[in-house]
């Protein structure tokens, strides 16, 4: 029913490609999220036929030996059992009354009923985790948002399930989309929130293994808008470029990886690097307009990460330009090449999930477990 294949590269928010026996065969990928983590080349990942549309749908993948599902649709029937089982602590005694119940213009997964009580209930899918803490969502969700409003206006419920039975904490993750994570934030006392853990087996059937904890207390002192970013773009052509006080320098093809800070006003300092008009101030100014597919990756943090950060990129970069965004420390550079996209290197997203989900766990108390506050 399924197959073992090796993934290849993802076309489109929905389209991938893999290899089967030696074969590349297109699959549709029914997750909308960026995948980093998971979706490199060269990982094991699980196919499944299917008779209209492409070939084949990718399922599940692999990571640091578990496997996932990577069908949100199917997170939905997950979530459906574990209710059923009455595996979820305060959703025992519960049955599912409706599916996909419309609500102020919107579908909410499910509408409970415990014979005296109604609840309406979304479920969310989670394959974003580090060092046993996993993160939701890996991809802005305005949708996401409108539902937790919906279900906070109304004493709703909401369910991660997290496809990793190593993970232990859960956290909303305010460095890719602060707005949801604030708004769960907001409703955190009157929303029931529900993050679990299962785990996969290779025949593709699952178990139940534990409820989170939700240090909240690290997103009150960690999610404020400061910290750190990474700037990526590529340069598909070399350049040579007046760059400020340090002159004319040239800029072979590849992809450049900058690193930044502001401490006050994260997300406007990342807007402003994002403008294509703006005057030149920062080195990074003369080069970014001459990128292509040019991102911004915040790391939201109480304390100082430039330079750790920038250290940790030169690790695993091909090379640096000297002097480059670094006049007011003693790093060698803060920009960075590598010859080949290094969203496609397990090092360099490692990097990411270090110091966006990693970093947390030193801030973790001894006796955090669920139902201890």
């Amino acid at each position: 029913m399924f197959q073992k294949a090796t993934f290849i590269k993802r076309l489109n928010r929905f389209t991938v490609v893999c290899q089967i026996n030696g074969q590349k065969t297109q699959a549709y990928l029914p997750n909308p999220g960026r995948l980093w983590e998971i979706l490199i080349p060269g990982k094991t990942v699980y196919l499944k036929k299917q008779e209209k549309g492409l070939p084949f749908i990718l399922w599940a993948a692999e990571r640091q030996g578990q496997i996932m599902c990577l069908d949100t649709h199917y997170t939905n029937e997950v979530a459906k059992a574990l209710i059923e089982k009455g595996c979820i602590k305060d959703l025992e005694g519960y049955f599912i009354r409706d599916k996909e119940y419309r609500i102020d213009g919107h579908r909410i997964d499910f509408l409970l009923s415990n014979g005296f009580h109604d609840l309406i209930l979304e479920v969310k899918s989670c394959t974003l985790f580090q060092d046993q803490i996993a993160m939701f969502p890996d991809a802005v969700t305005s949708r996401g948002k409108k539902h937790l409003e919906i279900l906070g206006k109304r004493n709703g419920a909401i369910v991660f399930i997290v496809h990793n039975p190593q993970v232990r904490y859960f956290l909303p993750d305010f460095h890719t989309d602060p707005d949801f994570s604030q708004t769960l934030s907001k409703f955190r006392d009157t929303l029931l929130i529900k993050p679990v853990s299962i785990r996969w087996k290779e025949d593709m059937t699952f178990e139940f293994v534990d409820e989170l904890f939700i240090p909240w207390y690290i997103y009150d002192g960690e999610s404020s808008d400061k910290g750190s970013y990474m700037l990526c773009g590529k340069l598909e052509d070399e350049k040579t470029l007046q760059v400020g006080k340090l002159g004319m320098l040239t800029f072979r093809p590849g992809y450049y990886l900058y690193v930044g800070s502001a401490m006050n006003s994260l997300s406007a300092r990342i807007k402003r690097h994002m403008r294509v008009r703006k005057s030149l101030k920062w080195h990074i100014d003369y080069i970014a307009p001459h990128f292509k597919d040019f991102i911004a990756i915040p790391v939201r943090s109480s304390e100082p990460l430039e330079c750790s950060l920038s250290k940790a990129v030169d690790s695993i970069a091909d090379g640096y330009i000297p002097n480059f965004g670094c006049s007011d420390c003693n790093c060698d550079s803060h920009l960075y090449w590598f010859a080949e996209n290094p969203f496609k290197s397990e090092e360099f997203v490692d990097v990411i999930l270090g110091f966006r989900i990693g970093r947390l766990k030193k801030f973790l108390k001894p006796n955090d477990r669920v139902g201890i506050s």
